[in-house]
């Protein structure tokens, strides 16, 4: 038996969340955000609480720095039920966001800090004996976990440990990751429609599922946003489910965060594909129920509810 179900590796930083700007920022002039949040940030943060929320057993691999937004960052993980014990402290500042929001549309500049700098040396190898499952995240926020990818996964692999994968975006849209490579070493392969075609190069979604067939390691799970998600398998069979949709959206925020907590809780209980995928369509939906990422993932029975009573549906995690 292993001690944790889940490890999230990926990138840590702070939120700084600015309100009611008067107006976009300019060279030389102050201007005044009459609201100020500052939270837990990150993709793979939103996971491993979301994860856990749901009753998975997580803990978190990522760098922070020795300062106060490395503190915040290890309580609100904490906050969540997420384990702390293989948190890296460096020297180099933990990473944060400015996060300026101007009505329907935001600016962010983030500052990479810690998260750029932890490489597969800093990881303790021993979560590696504790682990049933490994999540990666945000690879092209992280350069020396990208390079190191190959390392992290050949010792996944030597211990008999799944992996599933999420790249995210890449803010540079250079796309330095050899998916011919990685992907035949990841059991979970989940992009959403828009960086499988940035990755492999191509115009449209059969194209982009085409060029990437052939490495599978396992499956894939595209997101597709409002039209559901996309399972594909490594022989070739594809199932679209739709997406459980909410006419009441309070915000989207990390709902493909949500939704691979979902998917990757339901994989780790040892549910079919099928069942991952609807869990995850599911939690992706619940996401949209309240405000930032996490803020509907209180407890599985607050999950299960919203399931029953907002999309007909019972969560079968």
């Amino acid at each position: 038996m292993k001690h944790f179900d889940i490890a999230a590796i990926g990138e840590l930083n702070v939120d700084i969340i600015l309100n009611r700007i008067e107006s976009e920022p300019e060279i030389g002039k102050e201007k005044f955000a009459k609201d100020m949040n500052v939270t837990l940030g990150s993709s793979t943060a939103i996971f491993a609480a979301n994860a856990s929320a749901l009753g998975s057993k997580v803990c978190f691999v990522g760098m922070v720095g020795k300062d106060s937004f490395g503190n915040l960052v290890r309580t609100s993980l904490e906050a969540k039920g997420v384990d702390t014990t293989y948190l890296i402290e460096g020297e180099t500042p933990t990473g944060a966001t400015i996060c300026m929001n101007y009505g329907e549309d935001r600016a962010n500049l983030t500052y990479q800090g810690a998260m750029d700098v932890m490489g597969f040396a800093d990881i303790d190898k021993k979560v590696f004996d504790e682990v049933s499952h490994i999540h990666l995240s945000s690879l092209f926020m992280q350069s020396a976990l990208l390079r190191d990818i190959d390392k992290v996964l050949d010792l996944a692999k030597e211990k008999g440990i799944t992996v599933s994968l999420d790249t995210q975006w890449d803010p540079m849209e250079t796309w330095a990751l050899d998916f011919r490579k990685v992907l035949p070493k990841i059991t979970i392969f989940m992009p959403n429609e828009k960086e499988l075609m940035a990755l492999t190069g191509t115009e449209d979604l059969e194209s982009a599922i085409s060029a990437v067939m052939p490495y599978l390691g396992n499956a894939m799970v595209v997101k597709c946003g409002s039209k559901g998600s996309l399972l594909v398998r490594k022989d070739g069979s594809m199932k679209l489910l739709p997406a459980f949709l909410n006419e009441d959206v309070v915000d989207a925020i990390g709902a493909g965060d949500s939704f691979n907590s979902g998917f990757i809780t339901a994989f780790v209980k040892g549910l079919s594909l099928e069942e991952c995928q609807e869990t995850g369509n599911l939690t992706g939906a619940v996401n949209t129920t309240a405000s930032g990422g996490t803020g509907a993932f209180t407890s599985i029975e607050d999950v299960r509810n919203i399931c029953r009573n907002k999309f007909g549906k019972e969560i079968k995690i």
